[in-house]
C-alpha cells in the first residue's frame, strides 16, 4: 500500500511538472525593420498574456497631401514614439501544439498609441513637418525565425489628430487612420 501510494505520488508530482504556464517573457528587446521605416522596441510583462511595448524609431514617407501640395513629393523620414498594450490571445493554444512562444511568438490584439513629433531628416523639399497622433487598434501576429530573427504582420484602423495650425496652417484636423504593418527583426 505504502508503494502505491508513493508510485502515484510520483505520477500526480510529474504530471504537475509537465503543465505548463503560457506567459509572455518579463522582458524582450530587438530591433525592426519594414517597407517605411526602421524601429527598435521593448516588451515589458504585465500579466501572462499582456505585454506593454514601448518603440522609438523612424518612419519613411513620401507625402503627397493637402499639407505637402506645393512640394514635389517630399521625402522624409521623421521620429515616431509608441506605447502599446499587447494581449497575446493564443500562447496556451501554441504551446499545447508544441510551438514557439519565446520572444512573445503569438497572436495579438493591441492598442497602437503614436506620435510623431514636428521634427524630420531628409526632409528635401523643406516641406512643414505637422505632428500627429494616433490611436489604432490593431491585429496582428509574431513569429519567430531561428534563435534571434522574427517577423511581424499587423492591421487595424483607428483615430488620428494631425497638429495642423503649429505648421503654420489654418486648422487642425483629424480623422480615420489605417495601420498596416509588415516587418522583419532581431530579437536581442
Amino acid at each position: 500500500m505504502k508503494k502505491a501510494a508513493f508510485i502515484l505520488t510520483l505520477c500526480g508530482l510529474s504530471l504537475i511538472a509537465k503543465s505548463q504556464n503560457a506567459s509572455v517573457e518579463k522582458s524582450t528587446f530587438g530591433v525592426q525593420t519594414g517597407v517605411l521605416g526602421l524601429w527598435a522596441y521593448n516588451e515589458v510583462k504585465l500579466s501572462n498574456s499582456i505585454a506593454l511595448r514601448t518603440e522609438l524609431g523612424f518612419d519613411f514617407g513620401i507625402w503627397e497631401t493637402t499639407y505637402y501640395d506645393s512640394y514635389d513629393s517630399p521625402f522624409i523620414l521623421t521620429p515616431v514614439i509608441v506605447i502599446e498594450p499587447r494581449f497575446y490571445y493564443n500562447l496556451q493554444k501554441r504551446l499545447q501544439n508544441s510551438k514557439r512562444i519565446d520572444g512573445n511568438s503569438g497572436n495579438f490584439i493591441a492598442l497602437k498609441t503614436s506620435y510623431h513629433p514636428e521634427l524630420a531628416l531628409f526632409n528635401t523639399d523643406d516641406a512643414p513637418v505637422v505632428s500627429d497622433f494616433a490611436i489604432i487598434p490593431t491585429w496582428g501576429i509574431r513569429r519567430n525565425i531561428g534563435d534571434h530573427f522574427n517577423y511581424e504582420a499587423g492591421i487595424g484602423a483607428g483615430y488620428s489628430y494631425t497638429f495642423a495650425e503649429r505648421a503654420g496652417y489654418s486648422e487642425d484636423e483629424s480623422g480615420f487612420e489605417l495601420n498596416m504593418h509588415l516587418r522583419i527583426g532581431y530579437r536581442f
